[in-house]
């Protein structure tokens, strides 16, 4: 299934850059790659001294603030969401963004559902990688079905108080 991107408010697939490598697995010739926390932790220097784009996938139970002054030197930060009902990858992605002030690409990688598309790019996932099949234009109409939001978030989109204060 081809990678989707949002960027601007409209997504499109296209070809991923990256490939996952598993902890056992040796790191792919040449392009990017995407490594567990617990691959980056033991082999960082190997890693960050390759000359190739690196990521690092988070497991919901792995806050992005273990990647600490790294941070900054990776290419994706790939957080995983194992079902849609575990909504701790949004608060990583919020985090990565707002508090971590990370400007690399968050992709949510795994079980979400069309319904919480929207509210992934408003918590800062630029990139997306779904179980599910979807569509770069089921991303697009998701993302045109919410005009007005309640809550402050990573996109910075101006709250329905706020609208209402300044009339």
């Amino acid at each position: 299934m081809p990678l989707i991107r949002v960027e601007a408010g409209r997504a499109a697939a296209l070809d991923d850059a990256f490939t996952h490598v598993a902890d056992d697995a040796p790191l792919p010739e040449a392009g990017g790659a995407i490594v567990s926390l617990a691959r980056f932790i033991k082999d960082r220097d190997t890693l960050l001294a390759r000359n190739a784009p690196i990521g690092v996938r988070l497991k919901p139970d792995e806050t992005p603030e273990g990647l600490g002054p790294d941070l900054a030197r990776l290419l994706v930060v790939a957080v995983e969401f194992p079902k849609f009902a575990d909504g701790r990858g949004f608060s990583w992605a919020r985090m990565l963004r707002t508090r971590l002030g990370y400007k690399g690409e968050v992709r949510a990688v795994g079980d979400f559902l069309y319904d919480q598309i929207s509210h992934l790019v408003r918590v800062g996932c630029d990139t997306f990688e779904p179980t599910h099949p979807l569509t770069a234009d089921d991303f697009n109409r998701a993302l045109s079905e919410m005009t007005y939001v309640y809550q402050p978030s990573a996109d910075g989109k101006r709250t329905i108080r706020e609208l209402r204060a300044e009339k």
